[in-house]
């Protein structure tokens, strides 16, 4: 794995309810951390990101007010939920998207 800079607040969000326990302030600094993260990561294993990008506080917002994953969400294409994977426990795999295996 790729050394990663270091992201407060994203290193610390595994699931949904970690994002819930952010205060309202908190959630505009994780939106550029977490786009810092989709750009650097998908700058290592290469495809789109345009549309993840698109989707950051969108993203964000939605797993602070719903009780996900309860409350499910459905994304248009595959591109616009990573930011959803990566606040769901798969940000470590983030570089490793589009490779076999």
């Amino acid at each position: 794995m790729n050394t990663l800079p270091d992201y407060p607040l994203l290193n610390n969000i595994n699931t949904p309810a970690d994002v819930r326990k952010l205060s309202k302030d908190q959630l505009k600094p994780l939106a550029k951390e977490l786009r810092d993260y989709l750009t650097h990561t998908v700058s290592i294993s290469g495809g789109h990101f345009s549309a993840g990008l698109g989707t950051v506080e969108l993203t964000v917002a939605l797993h602070y007010v719903f009780d996900t994953p309860s409350d499910q969400l459905v994304w248009d294409v595959g591109h616009q939920a990573y930011p959803h994977k990566i606040l769901t426990g798969r940000k470590e795999r983030m570089t490793t998207i589009r490779t076999l295996n």
